[in-house]
């Protein structure tokens, strides 16, 4: 069985990779690489909802990463996705293994756990309200390890109804809480020593970057999930702002975050735009995105508008929903990407902007600075 040895220094990672989704996967390998620079001789356990496809993806970026379920179990487990009764049934589980028996091994190693890290990314929220019974595992975990907490780059909102009491007290129990907008900031209010550093791939936006040679002039990304417009909306809003571009269509480039999610809208407009470049979720994991700093590109996708400005790429972010989507993106412009946003799918966006590099060196000492807190 795969349990670490005796006076052995664990790390216990929570995230939600293996989806797979550009962003996740991004981050868990940007904290996972940080172990291995700095806790090489630790084990490092990756709790997430798809072990077997992260232990592919990311299973070579650590030399003692493991990869589990447990937490995500106990929370698919619960009877209820109510915020308040999801995490009473976690803090008891935890606490009696007995109530989760397939999973005791799972709980018995989180409790003998150093360091317990909530990895960055916008999943503990309103959206997928029983995931707080995450943070209510690492809580409850803790306090029978005396492990120290953190969590890092979250995006907690929308806060779920009736569930902000609950996030507030869980929050109290870490040792080191950090967020990346301002709406999961103000959620946090009276926490003692909320950061704001913001996400977590500010890290390292620099590895990111592409091995692709002959780069396209103009990339989109666009997703066909948790839309409140429709896909044929998005789908006329890309054709539309292509053409004021004035760009041959032989000269863009579309790439995929989640596979199969982000090519839906190219399916609508890839026979009107006849020799388009698509680049797949596959490809972009192997050799980086296809960026470069004279790029214009077009994306309703979070961590595309971060990679891409960070290389220097001006770009338009469109909105596709009222808040979660929004408030990513805005974080972003906040901090400096320059980005537009675009509301109104009836005019064609238009691109500005790019990261100032002095911009992203204070951003990546503030992520360094906030690790050190942790590890």
């Amino acid at each position: 069985m795969s349990t670490s040895s005796p006076g052995e220094r664990t790390v216990y990672l929570v995230g939600t990779t293996g989806h797979p989704n550009y962003g996740d996967e991004v981050i868990a390998a940007t904290w996972l690489k940080y172990l291995a620079r700095h806790e090489p001789t630790a084990t490092v356990w990756l709790d997430c909802p798809n072990p077997g496809p992260s232990e592919v993806l990311l299973g070579d970026l650590h030399p003692n990463v493991r990869f589990t379920d447990t937490f995500w179990r106990l929370c698919w487990h619960a009877s209820s996705s109510e915020p308040w009764q999801v995490a009473a049934f976690v803090r008891r589980a935890v606490r009696d293994p007995g109530l989760a028996p397939r999973w005791v091994a799972g709980i018995e190693l989180a409790r003998r756990a150093d360091v317990m890290h909530v990895i960055g990314g916008g999943y503990v929220n309103g959206i997928w309200p029983h995931h707080i019974g995450l943070l209510a595992a690492v809580v409850a975990s803790g306090e029978y390890s005396g492990a120290r907490l953190a969590m890092t780059g979250q995006g907690l909102t929308p806060v779920a109804a009736e569930g902000l009491p609950l996030l507030r007290e869980l929050a109290h129990r870490f040792d080191v809480v950090d967020v990346r907008d301002g709406p999961s900031h103000e959620a946090l209010s009276g926490v003692p020593g909320v950061t704001a550093v913001g996400d977590d791939l500010f890290f390292d936006t620099d590895t990111q970057r592409h091995e692709h040679q002959d780069v396209p002039e103009v990339m989109v990304c666009v997703q066909s999930d948790l839309l409140t417009v429709s896909a044929a909306s998005l789908a006329g809003h890309v054709l539309h702002t292509l053409r004021d571009w004035g760009v041959p269509p032989a000269r863009v480039g579309f790439v995929e975050g989640i596979p199969r999610v982000d090519r839906e809208v190219f399916a609508l407009v890839e026979h009107e735009l006849p020799g388009a470049r698509f680049y797949p979720f596959s490809e972009i994991t192997k050799r980086g995105l296809p960026v470069d700093p004279g790029q214009r590109w077009l994306s309703t996708r979070f961590h595309m508008h971060l990679v891409a400005a960070a290389a220097g790429a001006s770009g338009a972010a469109v909105v596709i929903d009222t808040n979660y989507y929004t408030n990513k993106h805005m974080s972003l412009v906040e901090r400096g990407s320059g980005w537009s946003l675009t509301t109104d799918l009836g005019t064609p966006s238009q691109p500005t902007g790019g990261f100032d590099p002095s911009t992203l060196r204070k951003l990546r000492t503030s992520k360094s600075s906030l690790a050190q807190r942790i590890y």
